[in-house]
């Protein structure tokens, strides 16, 4: 999410908001991350980088999770996306991608597809 020109107490209030209002999918995944039990590492849902709102963040390794919906594949969607991943590029923040239904349906794989990233991370 990109917020223009706004200041830091809206942030914050828009990632309460988030948080309060989770989608199921980021119920199961938030489950998988907290507490640090991915590699003892700490990760913060819904946290603020700059102009954008993380789904899911763990700075000590500069990794970013993104759920999408359906949304993410229209087209303003889908540049939105492609400038958001560029303007994080640029932080040094790798981002993983995954649809909500890979996390539904396939929830394993997209674990594993965390955990190779984090392995690729802190070597």
């Amino acid at each position: 999410m990109y917020i223009t020109g706004t200041s830091h107490h809206l942030l914050k209030d828009r990632r309460q908001a988030l948080r309060r209002n989770s989608t199921g999918v980021e119920k199961i995944l938030w489950q998988e991350l907290r507490g640090r039990k991915m590699f003892g590492l700490h990760f913060f849902r819904q946290y603020s980088h700059g102009p954008y709102i993380l789904d899911f963040y763990c700075p000590a390794i500069r990794l970013s999770i993104e759920l999408d919906g359906a949304h993410h594949a229209e087209d303003a969607q889908v540049d939105y996306d492609k400038e958001r991943t560029g303007y994080l590029r640029g932080q040094d923040i790798r981002e993983l991608r995954f649809w909500n239904q890979e996390v539904d349906n396939e929830l394993e794989k997209v674990l594993s597809k965390i955990r190779d990233a984090i392995g690729a991370k802190i070597k």
